[in-house]
């Protein structure tokens, strides 16, 4: 099933930092799912809408700037989510711009909550994970430059791969 998502990729180190703190807590998904921030969940694509969406991510990321990403400290959705991630404290307001165009595009996705751009570190794990999670991470801090996002395809085996990148500010001209 050709089920697609776009993210901003946190970079090494810090990536395998995040993936090994998830891994920590006990979260399943570690494994499965680098570390990111969504811009688009999970969404079926498929048939003619797969090339129109390809167009579309290439004019959204085309129109797009790099841009300085800060990640710091750890929030929660929690009680409406049982979820513990890493915050967004630079670079929030341009993902909110490059989630909404890329969700104004060919593919249409109803959002179950709010955007809220963030990197999660534990999901669906009991309480006390939870907290765990959210202590071991709470002085966490990292800043890189975001030059690209990728789609993703997310395979039956619930893992994610990179199977695309789209260059912010690329001529979508050039090949």
């Amino acid at each position: 099933m050709p089920v697609h998502g776009v993210a901003v990729t946190v970079p090494e180190p810090w990536g395998t930092q995040l993936q090994q703190a998830r891994d920590a807590v006990g979260d399943p998904m570690a494994a499965a799912i680098p570390p990111h921030v969504t811009l688009l969940p999970p969404t079926l694509v498929e048939g003619e809408a797969v090339d129109q969406f390809l167009d579309h991510l290439t004019k959204v990321t085309a129109e797009a700037e790099p841009f300085d990403m800060v990640l710091s400290g750890t929030g929660t959705f929690r009680p409406v989510s049982p979820v513990v991630f890493v915050q967004v404290s630079r670079g929030i307001g341009v993902c909110e711009a490059l989630e909404s165009a890329v969700r104004s595009g060919p593919v249409a996705r109803h959002l179950e909550f709010p955007y809220h751009p963030h990197v999660t570190i534990a999901h669906h794990l009991d309480e006390e994970a939870l907290d765990r999670a959210f202590d071991s991470l709470a002085d966490f801090r990292c800043a890189f430059r975001v030059e690209s996002v990728e789609l993703y395809h997310h395979e039956d085996d619930g893992v994610w791969r990179v199977v695309r990148s789209f260059p912010l500010g690329a001529d979508p001209a050039r090949p």
